[in-house]
């Protein structure tokens, strides 16, 4: 059985059926839908620069803004998937960093994340990270040395500085590797040409 919500003038759809939720919206319309802790979380986005923010609540939400006001509904943000895992998809004409996105996640969630070129904040989200940029900047601030089993930051051209390890790298082909035996979480970020922060 399928049910579906739309507002007269919003641009949102909501379809669930067996337990799988889809959701669009755009700048003007945020996107909402049920996530547990410890779920599994994959985005992809056009250039632009994201933030994602751990919270208490076992939702994700998923919201942007533009310079332009008038293209904010040229934006697609699109949600579908189960409380256990789900996928997000950002989409605009625009690529460029005149876009900013923010997406609202539980604490414990494993991120699997993919951007061609931008600006990537990841703050206060406690689980795995496999991070992809080709070109820009990656920050993450890592919950505690000793949070993870293990870790590898790499650029092609370009500078790692993982603070949170005591490591500072500049150059070509530069990356950092390290293992703990009393970790629980693993984090994996790789930018092409550009910066790679772990704080």
């Amino acid at each position: 059985m399928k049910y579906i919500c739309a507002g007269a003038a919003a641009a949102l759809f909501v379809c669930c059926a067996g337990g799988w939720a889809e959701t669009v919206g755009d700048c003007n319309h945020p996107i909402e839908a049920g996530l547990r802790t410890r779920a599994a979380l994959v985005i992809e986005a056009s250039p632009s620069e994201v933030d994602i923010v751990g919270t208490d609540a076992e939702t994700i939400r998923v919201s942007c803004t533009v310079n332009d006001s008038g293209a904010a509904q040229d934006v697609e943000l699109r949600y579908d998937g189960t409380p256990g895992y789900g996928r997000v998809n950002v989409t605009s004409p625009m690529h460029d960093k005149n876009l900013h996105i923010r997406i609202e996640v539980p604490r414990k969630t494993n991120l699997r994340f993919h951007m061609g070129a931008g600006e990537l904040r990841v703050n206060g989200v406690t689980g795995d990270k496999d991070v992809d940029l080709y070109a820009g900047q990656i920050t993450i601030a890592s919950p505690s040395d000793g949070a993870y089993r293990s870790v590898e930051a790499s650029v092609d051209i370009g500078e790692v500085n993982a603070s949170a390890f005591g490591v500072d790298k500049g150059g070509f082909f530069r990356t950092f590797r390290r293992t703990a035996s009393d970790g629980e979480y693993r984090l994996r970020a790789h930018v092409m040409t550009g910066e790679i922060d772990l704080r």
